[in-house]
């Protein structure tokens, strides 16, 4: 879906590899081309780990049908959270991921990576694409009346998809209230007979923004509605949340039953 609306966007070329696995799990890709004469962008994700093996294959075939560069586009750029050593022995994935991309790509482009520094490992041009603003058209028009961000340092993201939006903006700030009690409430703004918008990077579990929605109502919050980048939705995530949201949305970096926000326009706009 991505990359379909990524190529109207740029007015050029769409084409679906052809992709299959072997008896034993192995992976076999083909181009169903007979040349490509021109820049070839391939969109693929690096999660789960299957669709690394797929994008480096899909690197190489269109490398060999003559194209003149590669651009990579990891909409979701998996193993990003682990950019340091914390205990000894411990693999570095995210240079590790970065440097396999770069092998046969010449521009790399991901969406709400975990720490944008990573991509300073990448030789060649790297962006970091924000989905916010696509996240605000959506909801420009609405009535939300609060974005809220589920910590202080997600903040800059609801003041991003707040701007366009054209409404007021918080944080979910924790108190606990006992050793096994702790109370989420916006740091400034008042929930009350509000439309409140919480909006995250990665949904994977849900929990925080559960907890948040289940607080908000207990606030006197009219409507809670989630939203996030990349909606990994692990272990019912999304079940659960929609017993306490009103709405559950995310963008289309990892198709799912609720991807109905392109980031293709932020996407295409680094291409350019």
């Amino acid at each position: 879906m991505l990359a379909q609306d990524l190529a109207k966007e740029l007015e050029c070329k769409y084409l679906q590899a052809h992709t299959t696995r072997f008896p034993d799990g192995e992976c076999y890709v083909r181009i169903e081309e007979e040349r490509i004469d021109d820049d070839v962008i391939i969109v693929q994700s690096t999660h789960p780990d299957h669709n690394l093996v797929e994008l480096l294959l899909l690197q190489d075939a269109a490398l060999g049908l003559g194209a003149k560069k590669v651009s990579t586009v990891v909409p979701y750029f998996g193993y990003a959270r682990q950019d340091e050593r914390f205990k000894r022995g411990e693999a570095l994935s995210a240079k590790v991921m970065v440097k396999v991309v770069e092998m046969n790509s010449r521009r790399f482009i991901t969406v709400d990576i975990h720490k944008p520094i990573v991509l300073d490992w990448f030789r060649g041009d790297a962006y970091d694409v924000h989905a916010a603003p696509c996240i605000g058209e959506f909801f420009k028009g609405s009535e939300i009346d609060m974005v809220l961000a589920p910590d202080e340092g997600a903040l800059q993201r609801a003041r991003e998809v707040a701007t366009v939006i054209g409404t007021e903006w918080d944080y979910l700030e924790k108190t606990r209230l006992s050793g096994e009690v702790v109370r989420m409430a916006p740091k400034s703004l008042d929930a009350k007979d509000k439309n409140a918008l919480i909006v995250d990077d990665i949904i994977s579990t849900g929990g925080t923004i559960e907890a948040a929605a289940n607080q908000l109502k207990i606030m006197g919050a009219k409507s809670v509605t989630a939203v996030c980048t990349h909606g990994l939705f692990a272990k019912g995530a999304l079940d659960r949340l929609r017993k306490c949201c009103n709405a559950v949305y995310s963008t289309n970096t990892i198709e799912g039953e609720v991807s109905v926000i392109s980031v293709a326009p932020q996407i295409a706009k680094a291409l350019r």
